[in-house]
């Protein structure tokens, strides 16, 4: 089988919109998705600063979204023409994927960012016979199809707009994630959220559904707007006394702060904003050490790491798109569509600031 993809051959090279094959249908547990849309993550493009660790030439997209168009084996769970959200991939069998904790998987590295599953590895190549990595989390989803795991595909209402759902499957399940999983945020509790980009604007989404006061904490003021709009107090993150202004919102101080920026600076800032007990959550990854200023972690204020926003995507994914239903999480507002052609300017859009979540459409040849 042949069909367009975006392939990443070197980190300092551009994408290249190809033709791959693809040498063998979906296996046992398998199920194979035409993409109708799928989100670009920053994940995506942290694989040029990944000094080799994330194997290239790959076809990157981990956030998709389509149409089954084959299954593998009697037991995947889905049928031809279902559509689905595709999230991230996990064994399913370790001790906290059986856990209910998937984003813990003990193979998650290797099945997401390493290359993903090596059975049936040399089935994906390019025109020219050439090796291209197995499987981007699970996905490899910036292509007209993608062959999954049904374990990691979330079948979805068809009258949705499948084609702007993909980044419920990672960016948007992070955010929302983190809220109502990793905090358990409910009404009367305090919310700070730091980095008004996708995963922030989605934590920001999340609070305001459940009730809580939400204060953010970006340097762009269009997106300090937006997370206006969605019921934050917006605040410039180079305000003076940061902490003591997010005290002063929150009554004393926010009981959960969440960090997506990876800077140490605001990091802390985040922890002098907490409480007695709070809890901040940091999602991005640290590339350096991460120093504590004195006193940042007294009172019993806590730290932890956040991964996929501890979410099961089966459980969370059909949630967040009730309450996009309903109005209450409009993370369509945020996205912008482009051509699988026009990815390399979809990349610069993003890593200018200038769309919070690009959407890659294969089927489109013109916006």
């Amino acid at each position: 089988m042949r069909f367009g993809a975006a392939v990443l051959r070197s980190p300092g090279g551009r994408f290249s919109v190809e033709e791959v094959v693809l040498h063998a249908g979906p296996a046992d547990g398998e199920v194979l998705v035409k993409i109708a849309g799928c989100g670009m993550c920053r994940t995506d493009l942290a694989v040029r600063r990944s000094a080799g660790r994330s194997p290239l030439p790959a076809v990157l997209g981990h956030e998709g979204a389509g149409v089954v168009v084959a299954t593998g084996g009697p037991h995947t769970g889905l049928r031809d023409g279902d559509h689905v959200v595709l999230s991230f991939d996990s064994c399913g069998h370790c001790r906290n994927c059986l856990g209910a904790a998937p984003a813990y998987c003990d193979s998650f590295a290797s099945l997401n960012l390493f290359g993903g599953r090596e059975e049936n590895a040399a089935r994906f190549t390019d025109a020219a016979g050439g090796a291209l990595a197995p499987r981007w989390f699970g996905q490899s989803s910036f292509a007209e199809y993608a062959v999954v795991a049904a374990r990691n595909a979330v079948r979805v209402d068809p009258s949705l707009p499948v084609e702007l759902l993909g980044p419920l499957g990672c960016g948007f399940l992070t955010g929302a994630g983190a809220v109502f999983h990793s905090f358990a945020a409910g009404p009367g509790d305090t919310v700070a959220v730091f980095g008004a980009g996708a995963v922030g604007l989605a934590a920001v989404m999340a609070a305001t559904a459940c009730g809580a006061v939400t204060v953010a904490v970006d340097r762009h003021p269009g997106r300090l707007a937006l997370a206006e709009r969605f019921g934050a107090i917006p605040l410039h993150a180079a305000s003076a006394d940061l902490p003591g202004r997010i005290r002063r919102l929150t009554d004393g101080g926010a009981r959960y702060a969440l960090d997506t920026t990876a800077s140490a600076r605001l990091i802390n800032d985040a922890l002098r904003a907490l409480r007695p007990t709070g809890h901040l959550g940091l999602v991005a990854r640290l590339h350096t050490a991460l120093p504590l200023e004195p006193g940042t972690l007294d009172r019993g204020r806590r730290i932890s790491h956040i991964c996929e926003g501890d979410a099961v995507p089966g459980l969370l994914i059909p949630r967040l798109t009730g309450l996009w239903r309903a109005g209450r999480f409009p993370f369509d507002e945020l996205i912008r569509t482009y051509p699988l052609a026009d990815i390399d300017e979809a990349e610069r859009d993003c890593e200018a600031g200038r769309v919070v979540k690009p959407v890659l459409l294969p089927g489109e040849s013109n916006r």
